[in-house]
């Protein structure tokens, strides 16, 4: 059976082209290995930039959006399966249960609300997939020093650490999940 990537980012690009080319290699990468994306179902920003590199490469798309960000978001309709939710705490569970390993690209405070939840479940024994946050152009180095410190300062055990993998791109994620 082909692994489902779930990856969680941003429905904006953010500053840098980086972004963009994270995502599109991302998507492209996912295809290519035959893999199925999980994603937030939205058509904008590095969201639909990873959703349009999958199916650009006849990749397999599952999107899962709540009913209150399909305008917001664009829900994107086009893909392999497109599931609506009532709430934001169902798509998130359907989005984690049909993945194999979650992928972090660069993102606002809804991606860090995913990431930490998913952290979170690791954390607690709740689950063993994959964590990889993909530190594009150093955006995550704020928070691997965060996390670092909330070791160093005795809020958590140092195996926190091992729950997540960071890769400098997309590239190196992918390797990471082969």
């Amino acid at each position: 059976m082909a692994k489902s990537i779930c990856v969680y980012c941003g429905a904006r690009d953010g500053d840098a082209p980086a972004f963009a080319a994270a995502a599109d290699a991302l998507g492209a990468g996912i295809a290519a290995r035959g893999w199925r994306l999980v994603y937030g179902a939205g058509d904008v920003g590095l969201m639909g930039r990873v959703a349009r590199a999958v199916q650009d490469a006849n990749g397999e798309t599952f999107g899962v959006i709540p009913t209150h960000l399909m305008e917001m978001e664009v829900g994107k309709r086009d893909l392999t399966r497109f599931v609506v939710t009532e709430t934001m705490h169902e798509r998130k569970k359907v989005m984690f249960m049909n993945a194999d390993a979650v992928v972090v690209l660069p993102g606002g405070a809804g991606t860090l609300d995913e990431f930490f939840e998913v952290l979170t479940w690791a954390q607690l024994g709740l689950h063993a997939k994959p964590l990889i946050l993909v530190n594009v152009d150093g955006y995550w180095d704020g928070l691997l020093a965060m996390l670092n410190g909330i070791v160093a300062r005795g809020f958590a055990d140092a195996s926190l650490l091992d729950l997540v993998r960071a890769a400098p791109d997309a590239g190196t994620a992918l390797e990471y999940l082969d």
